[in-house]
């Protein structure tokens, strides 16, 4: 009896050995699989935008129409929309406001948004541009306008003289007081320990002890207060107009507030050593977003 078990134990093992040889050879029907990938997500954590290996199409982001356009900026891994503002010259908040964004922290990798202000004129502008209408500027009272590429009508009045040749205009503004009106000061007393370099240093590197006086540079307004910007450490930023932004950076205490306005040689902070290798102020001055050189801007000591 015990023989004829195991006789019976090894058939039925043969069996199920058959069938597993069988199945591996016999295709089966299954469900077809769409590989899509992995989407890791886009977002921002605290302000920092983040993404996964697989982007979502730039094409179904807000403002992709947009893209390339003059005034508008496409987001990049690991922007802020504080940096954006930086380097647009711009107020995050105003950037926030044009772009209708409920959470300014959320901005994905590839949105396109506005940094610059929407103008009734800009927006003429873009509409004649897209419809292909060409617009001329209004001949003044009695003068006729001429076509492109016609000859001027003959006229018998005698021609007028020549005028002078007009200077060719500087590149960059002259300092200080040619500056749009923006009269800046030194904001700090310190040593210049680093100057200007746009590869390496946007700006100067003042010393100090700390705890001393940070000083508006010119009057102006607060456009952002904290440290959401790494390498600057507390920072403030003041809008002077349309044009030109200082950066202070480095700072111990941070003594105003966004969206207040400032006085020229008034005290904003506090210097420190946030996020820097001693105390010292980077103090910057950007023009329409660009660095340019403080030193252009400031008076001599």
């Amino acid at each position: 009896m015990s023989v004829l078990r195991v006789r019976g134990s090894l058939g039925l093992v043969a069996v199920a050995v058959a069938l597993v040889t069988a199945g591996c050879g016999t295709p089966v029907n299954r469900a077809p699989v769409e590989d899509r990938g992995t989407f890791a997500g886009t977002g921002a954590q605290n302000g920092v935008v983040t993404g996964g290996a697989n982007l979502p199409d730039p094409k179904t982001l807000p403002g992709a129409e947009n893209a390339g356009k003059p005034g508008y900026y496409t987001v990049r891994p690991g922007d802020t929309l504080i940096r954006i503002g930086l380097e647009s010259g711009q107020s995050w908040k105003d950037i926030a406001r044009w772009n209708k964004l409920d959470n300014a922290n959320l901005i994905e990798v590839g949105q396109v948004l506005r940094v610059a202000p929407p103008t009734a004129a800009s927006a003429a502008t873009a509409v004649a541009s897209d419809s292909g209408v060409v617009t001329r500027p209004i001949a003044p009272p009695g003068v006729t306008p001429t076509a492109p590429g016609a000859k001027p009508p003959a006229t018998s009045e005698a021609p007028a003289v020549a005028a002078a040749p007009a200077a060719t205009p500087a590149a960059d503004p002259a300092p200080a007081s040619a500056s749009n009106g923006v009269n800046f000061m030194w904001p700090a007393s310190g040593a210049l320990i680093a100057g200007f370099d746009e590869a390496r240093n946007k700006g100067l590197d003042i010393a100090g002890k700390a705890g001393d006086p940070v000083l508006a540079a010119a009057d102006g307004r607060v456009a952002y207060v904290g440290a959401a910007l790494r390498g600057y450490g507390n920072l403030v930023i003041l809008n002077h107009n349309n044009t030109y932004m200082t950066v202070y950076a480095h700072n111990q205490t941070l003594l105003v507030k966004e969206d207040q306005n400032v006085r020229r040689g008034q005290k904003i902070a506090e210097m420190g050593s946030t996020d820097a290798d001693r105390v010292k102020l980077h103090f910057e001055i950007r023009r329409q977003g660009k660095p340019v050189d403080p030193a252009r801007y400031l008076p001599a000591r």
